[in-house]
């Protein structure tokens, strides 16, 4: 089956200050010669975000908009994007700067080259650029991904990773049920159920992460939820 397009999902919560350029950055990326289909997922936020996201919509026809009055999380801004994507491999793209779209040619080559059916984008494997930050952020989701992997059997080094691509037949068929940060765990839970077992890669990344200060939103609550959701979606899913 041949790859013509691309979609790339940008949920986005209060994110003023970095969407236009994401996108920007976004809209030049190499993407192998797909085309490219964007879908902003605004969820809810009470800053400039939905603006500025209608304004770079109506200046770029691959560019689409989900708007929701109420925030409900990244969950739920991928699962309401879904049905609307068109593209052969779907991408996961945090609008915050945090994860460089200089990397999408290395994280489609595996799906192109018909290797992989899911890519994941690690912080942790390569020799890419990583800014220093959180220890404790880091060991968390070092503990998160050494549990999740316990249950899955796989090998993976960042469940907490934004960078998720699947071909995309498999993901729409996933019942995805988390609205908020708990949807990364469940993924992985349910990309390991997939049968005929499918092909998993990982791939390294660069990686600017911000501070609390700078709109970081993760917090030690979400690592809670984490393990709650490894358990749910490995035991009882």
């Amino acid at each position: 089956m041949s790859l013509n397009k691309l979609t790339i999902l940008i949920p986005c919560y209060n994110e003023e200050g970095t969407l236009e350029r994401i996108v920007h950055e976004v809209l030049a990326a190499n993407t192998l010669g797909l085309e490219k289909e964007v879908i902003i997922i605004d969820d809810g936020s009470n800053d400039r975000s939905y603006e500025i996201a209608q304004d770079i919509s109506k200046k770029n026809s691959n560019v689409k908009i989900i708007h929701s009055k109420k925030n409900l999380g990244k969950g739920s801004a991928i699962k309401k994007a879904l049905p609307e994507s068109t593209g052969d491999i779907i991408l996961i793209q945090d609008a915050d700067l945090e994860y460089s779209p200089k990397d999408f040619p290395r994280l489609m080559r595996p799906i192109v080259d018909k290797e992989a059916d899911v890519v994941f984008g690690s912080r942790f494997i390569g020799g890419e650029m990583h800014r220093v930050l959180y220890f404790w952020h880091s060991l968390g989701n070092k503990i998160l991904t050494f549990l999740s992997n316990v249950f899955t059997n796989l090998n993976l080094t960042d469940i907490e990773t934004c960078y998720k691509l699947f071909r995309s037949k498999y993901i729409k068929e996933i019942n995805l049920e988390e609205n908020g940060f708990g949807f990364e765990p469940e993924i992985v839970a349910k990309v390991s159920k997939l049968y005929p077992p499918i092909k998993i890669f990982e791939v390294g990344v660069s990686y600017k992460g911000r501070t609390y200060h700078q709109g970081k939103k993760i917090t030690w609550k979400d690592g809670v939820k984490a393990i709650y959701c490894i358990v749910k979606y490995n035991l009882f899913r």
